[in-house]
């Protein structure tokens, strides 16, 4: 793995060292700071180009194309606003999709999948211990968006997101965020409505250089990845972590999510 990440920089490998613990509470902060932590040159140079020479023939060949309307809860309705409110405005996310069978023995795999990785993603969210999911399709996605593609304005569903950035496109494919716009106990319809109409000055765009490791706490921050201009795709890698072992999708959700159950 030496060969594959900047262990040198970010000493995963040497837990409970000082320079360990000193990496551990700088995430730690940043995380408390604004929602996210970056570890730009996490892969060593030439290995994001590597990992996405061996997956581009999938993705040119065998990605699910995802595309949907939705509003940036990704449901139908909410009982307590009108249909035409416009925290509800509806907006589209187009993405391609390949998933973890399809990529084994991937550079990919082999960092999701790195427990010293694991172990120190789960000391910077407070876990006591996390897990590779079980998922043969789910554990890990690689997402890639093309010319005029986006993944629009949501909040995840977990309470945290681990993704590392293998090719950024000529222009757009940036992240743009709004942290904490809704808490637990205040959804912030007004200021859903404001974000989507353009009106929230406290809206970050951040663009991230490919072999970046993000981890992004989105459950109430709300995020998109704005429009892919130019012939080159942004190719991210998503990875899915859980406190639980065993976690598996339902046929339904593979199916919704991947265009396949198995």
């Amino acid at each position: 793995m030496k060969d594959i990440l900047d262990l040198d920089r970010y000493p995963l490998d040497r837990e409970g060292s000082a320079e360990w613990q000193r990496l551990v509470e700088q995430s730690i902060a940043a995380l408390e700071a604004g929602g996210m932590f970056n570890l730009e040159g996490f892969l060593r140079p030439g290995v994001a180009e590597m990992a996405v020479r061996e997956i581009k023939p999938v993705m040119d060949a065998r990605s699910h194309v995802h595309k949907r309307t939705h509003n940036i809860y990704f449901k139908p309705d909410i009982p307590e606003l009108a249909p035409d409110h416009p925290a509800l405005r509806k907006v589209e996310t187009i993405s391609h999709t390949v998933c973890a069978d399809q990529i084994p023995g991937s550079t990919v795999l082999a960092i999701y999948e790195y427990e010293p990785l694991v172990r120190f993603l789960a000391a910077t969210m407070g876990k006591a211990r996390l897990h590779v999911m079980q998922d043969p399709l789910a554990r890990t996605n690689v997402m890639a968006y093309r010319a005029g593609e986006a993944l629009n304005w949501h909040f995840d569903r977990s309470e945290f997101t681990t993704t590392l950035l293998l090719q950024q496109a000529e222009r757009g494919g940036d992240l743009e965020y709004r942290t904490d716009l809704r808490s637990d106990d205040n959804p912030n319809y007004d200021g859903v409505a404001r974000l989507l109409e353009g009106r929230d000055p406290q809206a970050r765009i951040l663009r991230m250089k490919p072999g970046t490791l993000n981890v992004f706490r989105g459950k109430n921050t709300a995020h998109r990845v704005t429009t892919v201009e130019g012939n080159r795709e942004r190719m991210i890698a998503v990875f899915s972590y859980y406190e639980k072992p065993g976690v598996m999708f339902s046929d339904e959700e593979r199916i919704g999510f991947y265009g396949r159950a198995a």
